[in-house]
């Protein structure tokens, strides 16, 4: 643990950042906006003047099909309500070493960083730590949402911020992916006599969320740190079955990171293999790129393709493992040097 061990009286505030998501199909078109309208995004030549009427045009437009898919996981994003569920959980494993409250800051919808500083200003912290939940850095995600800290938030010199910009290889976060991929590769599991094998010709797909390569050549680490993460995920797991990474969500024009994963369930099945478990490795929550573009759209893709049996592993969600890291992550902040 990072500096000098916290008085149990210390009073740390921690944010949780997500993305967000739509609590309400009413709810898709002024998220899209908000989406749309973050500089961080979309950024051009004179955008200050342009962003605001592309992203009424983008969202207004984009709104109908987006509602068809939300309307396939039940009419809302249920990122709202399991990031709470996480930060509840953090707060009681954080309340055995200090007095603590943990708040949620979305970045595109329902609770937003103004909200989340409101809560915070009420319990007066003496440390706050601001914890991105997103394990790889990017600036369209981490960054976007400490910038926007950075606009809402009026410094306090009675409160020390330190700053957890990544956890993509942190040892707990690993060991909570591992217990998930185990737990999707349980579902192939066939008898063999007394034991119970793991069969080796399932093929790990591991998918992402894309991003525009002009943010890569800027210098963003985020392909970077994906590929780091599944290295050390398959280090750890030492499964036989192959692997490949892919990515998804793609959102703009443009050249993306690839390849998309229906290009990959096109190779996977061109080799001849049948079983896929698809692992969502930069999301630690489910919600519609995992609800729907992967359990309902790829698997179409797969069953199209011919695929006997395809599994996706769940979320991280409210893995005790996952929540553990988290806890660790801002155990190893507290007490010690203060970061901007």
């Amino acid at each position: 643990m990072a500096g000098t061990n916290p008085s149990s009286q210390t009073r740390v505030g921690v944010v949780l950042f997500q993305l967000g998501g739509p609590d309400s199909l009413d709810a898709i078109e002024p998220f899209l906006y908000n989406l749309f309208c973050d500089p961080d995004i979309i950024d051009f030549p004179f955008a200050r003047f342009a962003r605001e009427p592309m992203a009424r045009l983008i969202s207004s437009r984009r709104a109908g099909k987006v509602r068809k898919h939300y309307e396939e996981i039940g009419g809302k994003s249920p990122i709202g309500d399991m990031t709470a569920r996480q930060a509840q959980l953090l707060e009681a494993e954080l309340s055995k070493s200090f007095l603590c409250r943990v708040v949620v800051a979305m970045r595109y919808w329902h609770p937003l960083t103004d909200a989340a500083i409101r809560q915070l200003a009420s319990f007066e912290p003496e440390e706050i730590v601001l914890l991105p939940l997103y394990p790889q850095y990017s600036c369209t995600t981490t960054g976007s949402s400490l910038n926007e800290w950075n606009r809402q938030f009026s410094r306090q010199p009675t409160a020390a911020l330190h700053v957890v910009r990544e956890f993509h290889n942190h040892p707990g976060y690993l060991d909570a992916l591992v217990e998930r991929i185990d737990r999707g590769l349980g579902r192939f599991r066939r008898s063999n006599g007394h034991a119970a094998l793991v069969p080796a010709d399932v093929d790990l797909l591991f998918s992402a969320h894309s991003v525009p390569m002009s943010v890569i050549h800027r210098g963003d680490p985020y392909q970077q740190q994906i590929e780091a993460t599944v290295k050390a995920v398959m280090e750890r797991g030492r499964w036989p079955n192959r692997h490949m990474l892919c990515y998804q969500s793609r959102s703009g024009p443009g050249r993306w990171l690839q390849p998309f994963i229906h290009e990959s369930l096109e190779e996977i099945n061109a080799r001849g293999s049948e079983r896929v478990l698809v692992i969502p490795i930069a999301f630690v929550s489910d919600h519609v790129e995992t609800l729907y573009e992967i359990n309902i759209e790829a698997r179409g893709i797969a069953e199209g393709l011919g695929f006997q049996q395809f599994e996706t592993t769940e979320g991280l969600n409210d893995s005790p493992q996952f929540i553990a890291a988290l806890a660790d992550l801002v155990r190893r902040e507290v007490g010690g040097r203060v970061s901007a």
